[in-house]
Formats: structure tokens, sequence, C-alpha cells
């Protein structure tokens, strides 16, 4: 989910926007095919590597995110599009946890510190570039359909917030257990609550297409909060609620609703969720909220319920939307 699913989305994503930030064309034929080798050639890696030995499959499998930090460097470099060379960051430290992933599954048996690792950088990611979409797509529509209120323009306060659950998910990655990491947490916790607070998202009920994004991005400081009261009362509040709330939740459903919109603007068509968008919408964010409470309610059987609940979301995506991803751009 971290090294394969998540790197692919990650990826995804960044040859789409890149284009947008630089003004250059998109990487695409031989060296978008050769990026697509590059991950099946990883996830085959891993499936065999008690086969090919564990050093093979790491370096193959650690190839794919190298050769997309690579090439997000050189698009990014030659569009002198300096100041986004920062989501080369959480890129990094992806790539550095998917190396440690081999190496601590292999020296201790565990990888603990590895998945910790890689999912800070996504949830870094998400806090880096969910904090620029959802207020522009929010106040794009409520210009357009609800004036009023709008979000509040990037500023001094994103910034602190930002560095402040940055230093947070290190502390996680590093001291899971300590004090001082349930406190960096809570803090980071009340601060992406107030950053949500200022995109006005209540305001966008009417249009679940941007309503989403809010829903995802709340599941950063829900999985922030959880993760500092099991740090607190271990006993009755165990760890995996915060995991999954930033994995099944803000990960899931932020990579879900993009993908829907992503769709939606490259293939043409108007950007409005339908009602089978919206169901899918709501059966990823159903699932992400089952996972959460399985944890809790562990005899009720909850965990299958909610991979039903995510499978639909993908296998719905790919159902309604599959069509038109191979058919040419409407005009």
């Amino acid at each position: 989910m971290l090294f394969g699913y998540l790197a692919a989305i990650v990826t995804g994503f960044l040859l789409t926007a890149i284009p947008n930030w630089t003004g250059r064309l998109p990487v695409q034929g031989f060296p978008l095919l050769g990026l697509v080798v590059i991950w099946i050639a990883g996830r085959l890696a891993v499936f065999f590597s008690s086969a090919i030995g564990w050093q093979v499959a790491a370096m193959v499998d650690a190839a794919f995110l190298g050769a997309v930090a690579l090439a997000a460097t050189i698009e990014i470099v030659a569009g002198r599009n300096w100041r986004n060379l920062k989501v080369l960051l959480p890129l990094a430290m992806l790539l550095a946890a998917n190396v440690c992933f081999h190496l601590e599954a292999h020296y201790l048996g565990l990888s603990d510190t590895s998945r910790r690792l890689g999912m800070s950088a996504a949830v870094l990611l998400v806090m880096i570039i969910g904090g620029r979409i959802i207020p522009s797509f929010t106040r794009n529509w409520l210009v357009r359909q609800n004036p009023g209120r709008l979000p509040v323009p990037f500023n001094r306060f994103d910034v602190v917030s930002l560095a402040v659950g940055a230093l947070a998910l290190a502390s996680w990655c590093f001291a899971p257990t300590s004090v001082v990491t349930a406190v960096a947490l809570g803090m980071a916790a009340a601060l992406q609550s107030v950053r949500l607070a200022r995109w006005a998202g209540d305001r966008t009920i009417k249009d679940p297409l941007v309503l989403v994004l809010h829903l995802a991005y709340g599941f950063i400081p829900v999985g922030f909060t959880l993760l500092a009261a099991s740090i607190v009362l271990p006993e009755s509040l165990p760890v995996a609620a915060g995991i999954h709330a930033l994995g099944g939740g803000a990960i899931g459903a932020m990579t879900l609703s993009v993908m829907v919109r992503a769709t939606l603007g490259h293939t043409g068509r108007p950007l409005k969720a339908g009602h089978g968008a919206a169901f899918l919408f709501a059966a990823i964010i159903a699932a992400a909220g089952l996972r959460i409470a399985a944890v809790f309610l562990p005899e009720l059987h909850l965990i299958e319920i909610a991979g039903a609940a995510w499978s639909v979301a993908f296998l719905g995506f790919a159902a309604l939307f599959g069509k038109a991803l191979l058919q040419p751009k409407l005009t």
C-alpha cells in the first residue's frame, strides 16, 4: 500500500501537476512507459524476493521512486519553478522509507520505523498539496455558486501549521511512544483543525466534488489526535486507530477525490460529481470510518466491511471512469 499503491498515486499526481506549475510538456511517450515498467518490475521483485534475494528486490523496488524523483527534479529545475522544489522533500522521504523498509525487514525482522516514515511522507504531501488545491478549488466554486465567506489565503499561519505538523510526524517516526511526541501531535491536530476551518468547507455541502476534499483532509487532525491519545492511553486506545485515520482516511479519500476531479478535467467533462461519483466518495469515507471503528469493536467484523467499502470505491472508479480514460478527450 505504501510503496506500491501510494508511490503510483504520488507519481500520477506529480506528473499531472508539474506541467501546470512549469508550463512544460508532461512526461510522456517512452519516458512515461519506462516509469510504468520500472513500477511493475518493483512489484514483481518484491513478490519474488525470496527467489531473487532481498538485495536485488530492494534495488529494483526503490528504483521507481528514484526515477520519479529524478524526473520531477529535472522538470521543476528546467521550468525554473523553484518554489515547488519543496514537494521533492516528501518524495525523498518516501524513497528513504522504501529503502529502509527492506533493510529493516531483513536485519530486524520488522518494518515499524520505515512504515511510519512512509506514512508520514504521504501525510506531509497531503498537507502541502492539499493546502494549495483545497482552498483554491473551494474559492473557485464559491465565487460562482455561493458568494460570501471565502477561504483564507495562504499565510504565515499555514507555514507554522505545516512546520509543526512536520515536526510532530518526525517525532512520531523515531520516538512513537514519547510524551513529547504526544504533545507535538496534539498541537499539530489543533493547528490543522483551525487550518481546515479557515477554508470554508462548511459552505460547499452542495458540491460533493469539493466537499469530499475537506472531509478527506479532516482525517489528518483526527489521525493526529488518535495517535497522541494512543501514546497517553496505550491500553485503551490502540495506535492502529490513528494509522487508519491517516492511511485509509486522509490518504485514501484524498487520492480518490483527486483522481475523480483529474479524470473529469482531463477527459473534457464538466467538473461536477454525479450520483455515481458521490457514491464513490461516500464509500471511501465510510471505509475510513469503519476501519477506525473496527479497532474498538473487533467483534463486529467491521474491518471486513471497511475492506469491502474500499474495494467498492476503487472498483467503482474503474467502472465509472475507465471508458472515459480510454477515449479521446471531449472537445
